[in-house]
């Protein structure tokens, strides 16, 4: 039999974790943690993905919380290792809308196998991209694959597709709780983006996110979440 592995002594060359209270915690009555639950619930039941928005400006603040918000996401050994570049600058919307478009070209015209364009046939989307210039902010959010130390080796992130997905989440919701909207889009391939806003090969686009107002005859497809049964189980199910 294999002896236990001894992890005390594998990190005893390590400075000791230093922990300090739980900050803010703030304990409510269960009347209101329900309330609170299903205001929030109700809130985010109302968000919908649009490519339909208002060229109405944002204030950068508000965009400055949303990815400050999705910073708070646990990661898999703290390395946070999501990076947002946010962009209202016209010129740089319109290159990346042209880097886009081509792209999804190539897509929907060829790349695309018959299943995929079925499946997305009831959305009613298509290589045109106008979201990208009528929205006031674009947000592109990254994956850093590994760091960088000073000295230009390169350090291991872990967990970086759920760290970064746990981010998106918090920025989504960020962005409906404070009324605006948003549309997760994933131009594919993704390299562009990379390439256009100069960031570095350790790094992989992972969403671009148009954000802003909704115009005023902003439309959704017609379509029905999951009832509750469909994706929720409580426990094991009973053996027979």
């Amino acid at each position: 039999m294999t002896a236990p592995i001894d992890y005390k002594q594998l990190t005893a060359h390590l400075p000791e974790p230093v922990f300090v209270p739980l900050p803010g915690y703030q304990r409510h009555s269960e009347p209101e943690m329900l309330a609170r639950a299903e205001a929030f619930y109700a809130e985010m039941n109302r968000r919908r993905s649009t490519r339909h928005f208002s060229r109405q400006p944002v204030a950068r603040r508000l965009i400055e919380l949303a990815m400050l918000t999705a910073g708070t996401a646990p990661s898999g050994a703290h390395r946070q290792p999501w990076r947002f570049v946010a962009i209202d600058d016209a010129g740089l919307k319109a290159q990346l809308r042209a880097a886009a478009e081509a792209e999804e070209q190539k897509t929907y015209s060829g790349r695309m196998p018959e299943e995929w364009r079925a499946a997305l046939h009831p959305l009613g989307t298509d290589h045109v991209k106008a979201h990208m210039t009528d929205a006031p902010w674009v947000v592109v959010l990254f994956a850093e694959k590994y760091g960088l130390n000073a000295d230009g080796s390169q350090r291991k992130n872990y967990y970086v597709d759920e760290s970064v997905n746990i981010a998106a989440g918090l920025f989504i919701a960020a962005i409906q709780t404070m009324g605006l909207v948003t549309l997760t889009h994933t131009p594919n391939p993704m390299a562009f983006l990379r390439d256009l806003l100069g960031r570095g090969s350790n790094e992989r686009a992972v969403l671009l996110m148009p954000v802003g107002y909704p115009a005023a005859d902003a439309r959704v497809p017609n379509l029905a979440r999951l009832p509750a049964q469909a994706f929720i189980q409580w426990n094991a199910p009973a053996r027979p």
